[in-house]
């Protein structure tokens, strides 16, 4: 069996969930700064991933970490790996 050295480094990627409304599948929005080099200002960039959530746990507004995997489905192609804070009832 392969351990994790011989495996490829995968993509981890912190973001928050916006919709549980699908089985097993979390859409996640992940935001990232960029600078824009012509008039220096800094502006937010946002992406969504769907996302495999075997158990369910994480609920709208959760913080995930979520990590690349292999194709769950056609547009499924990350998994959560941990949820990093709970949303505030």
């Amino acid at each position: 069996m392969e351990n994790q050295e011989s495996r490829a480094k995968r993509k981890v990627l912190t973001g928050v969930v916006v919709s549980d409304k699908m089985n097993k599948t979390r859409t996640v929005t992940v935001e990232r700064l960029v600078h824009d080099e012509r008039y220096g200002k800094t502006l937010k960039r946002a992406a969504k991933f769907h996302a495999h959530d075997e158990a369910n746990e994480s609920k709208i507004g959760d913080k995930v970490e979520i990590m690349s995997c292999r194709p769950v489905s056609k547009t499924t192609k990350w998994r959560v790996s941990k949820i990093v804070e709970k949303a505030r009832a």
